[in-house]
C-alpha cells in the first residue's frame, strides 16, 4: 500500500511541480506527517524530491525528472483519453473512481504536448447512450455482476423474466457482460446452456462460494452474436408501412419515428401524393410495435399500406373506443 502511495506522490509532483504537504495529504487521504515521512523515504531511495519551507514552500520534484513509462504515440494517447470520456460506462460498472485515478497516473507520465492534445479531445467528446424519450436503464446490479465475472464465481439471481411473465430464480455461471445500445446484458450458462439476461431485470444477485465453469476457448463476442442472431431470428415478423401525415405534425412524427424510417429502397416506391399531407415510409421490425406507435399519433397519421395493417388498426381502435366509452 505504501509503495502505491509513494508512486502517487511522484506522479502528482510530476504533474503539478509543487504541492503543499496539506494538499498532498488531502489527495492521498493521509496525514501531513505521513506525507513528510514518505518524502524522506523517496529522497533516501534516490528520487530527487525535497521540501521547502515558507509561504510559497511545499513538496517539490526536481524539474526535468519524469518517469518515462508510457511510450504512447499521439493517436494512442488520444484513443485512451477519448475512451475514458465515456463516464457512464465506468460509473455503471462501479469503476469510475478507479478509471479517474488510472488516467491521472497515466497523464502525469505523458509529455506535456501529448497530455494537452489528449485532454482536449477528451473534453470535446460526450457519449450519450440513452435513446430519445427513453428512461435510463436500472444497472444497480452491474458492479456485483462485474466482480463475479472477473473472479469467476457462480451467482444466484432473482430475475424478472419477460418471456415467462414472472420472477424466477436462476443459478448461473457468468461468462461476461455486453453493453448494447445503452442496455447491459449478462451472458451466462444455466444448466449448461448459454443465455442472455438483461441487467435491468436482475433484481438480486448473490455471489456463491463456488467457482464458475467457463469454456476454455470462449469467445464472448462470438457467443453474443450467436445469442443475438437467435433472438432476432425468432422475433415476430416485421412490416413495411406507408403513412400520410398531417402537415402541421409532420416534423414531430418524423422525429419520434426516426429509428423506424425506412432505409434504402422501399419495396414499393411512394407515389407523389395529390393531397397536401406528406407521405412517409417506415419499417418496423415488430408488427405489434407498429400498431402501438401508429395508433399513438391518433388522427394525425393515416396508414395507407399495407391494407391488412389498416384492418388491424381499425379493430384495435374500435376495441379501444368500446373500452373507454
Amino acid at each position: 500500500m505504501r509503495a502505491d502511495r509513494l508512486l502517487q506522490i511522484i506522479l502528482l509532483l510530476q504533474q503539478h511541480s509543487r504541492l503543499s504537504a496539506g494538499d498532498l495529504a488531502g489527495r492521498l487521504e493521509v496525514s501531513r506527517r505521513t506525507v513528510m515521512r514518505d518524502m524522506e523515504a523517496l529522497s533516501a531511495a534516490g528520487v530527487p524530491v525535497y521540501t521547502e519551507r515558507g509561504r510559497n514552500g511545499g513538496c517539490v520534484l526536481l524539474p526535468g525528472y519524469r518517469a518515462d513509462v508510457s511510450g504512447l504515440t499521439p493517436r494512442e494517447a488520444q484513443a485512451l483519453f477519448a475512451w475514458s470520456g465515456r463516464a457512464s460506462l465506468s460509473q455503471e460498472l462501479g469503476l469510475h473512481d478507479a478509471l479517474q485515478s488510472a488516467m491521472g497516473k497515466l497523464s502525469s507520465t505523458l509529455p506535456l504536448q501529448l497530455q494537452d492534445d489528449a485532454e482536449a479531445l477528451s473534453g470535446a467528446i460526450v457519449v450519450d447512450r440513452r435513446r430519445w424519450f427513453a428512461e435510463a436503464e436500472d444497472t444497480g446490479a452491474l458492479p456485483v455482476l462485474r466482480q463475479a465475472v472477473v473472479t469467476r464465481r457462480r451467482i444466484r439471481i432473482r430475475y424478472a423474466s419477460a418471456s415467462e411473465g414472472r420472477r424466477v430464480r436462476r443459478t448461473v455461471n457468468p461468462w461476461g457482460l455486453v453493453e448494447q445500445a445503452g442496455r447491459w446484458y449478462l451472458v451466462a450458462a444455466h444448466r449448461g446452456e448459454p443465455r442472455m439476461y438483461r441487467v435491468s431485470r436482475v433484481e438480486q444477485v448473490d455471489v456463491l462460494d463456488e467457482p464458475a465453469t467457463r469454456p476454455e476457448n470462449l469467445d464472448l463476442q462470438e457467443e453474443w452474436q450467436r445469442l443475438r442472431s437467435g433472438l432476432e431470428r425468432h422475433a415476430p415478423a416485421g412490416v413495411d408501412v406507408i403513412i400520410r401525415v398531417h402537415p402541421d405534425r409532420a416534423a414531430t412524427v418524423r422525429r419520434i419515428a426516426a429509428p423506424m424510417l425506412a432505409k434504402g429502397e422501399h419495396p414499393r416506391p411512394i407515389p407523389a401524393p395529390t393531397d397536401p399531407w406528406p407521405h412517409v415510409a417506415l419499417r418496423f421490425r415488430v408488427r405489434e410495435a407498429a400498431c402501438g406507435v401508429l395508433l399513438g399519433f391518433g388522427a394525425d397519421v393515416e396508414v395507407l399500406e399495407p391494407p391488412d395493417l389498416r384492418t388491424t388498426l381499425l379493430d384495435l381502435a374500435t376495441a379501444a373506443v368500446a373500452t373507454y366509452s
